[in-house]
């Protein structure tokens, strides 16, 4: 396995474990225990972050800017639906 499979499979279960914290941070009664969760989140966003910067930078993670008549197109499309 190489460096850039690694971290492609890392950003993947940062971006489950984002999932999971947000929903325990949302339904936590428990202040302590919702407080312990958005301390994570905050921590597992900010591993995200570091990591996509890290493949972008290395050429491992395409961004492709979307024109301003596409991003139109798509929100005309979701406001119809």
């Amino acid at each position: 396995m190489n460096d850039q499979v690694i971290l492609d499979n890392y950003l993947l279960v940062l971006k489950s474990t984002v999932e999971v914290f947000v929903h325990g941070t949302l339904e936590s009664s428990n202040d302590e225990i919702k407080s312990l969760l958005q301390d994570s989140l905050n921590e597992t966003l900010n591993s995200q972050s570091r990591t996509y910067k890290e493949m972008v930078n290395r050429g491992w993670y395409q961004v492709e800017n979307v024109d301003k008549s596409t991003i139109q197109n798509t929100l005309t499309k979701v406001e119809n639906n």
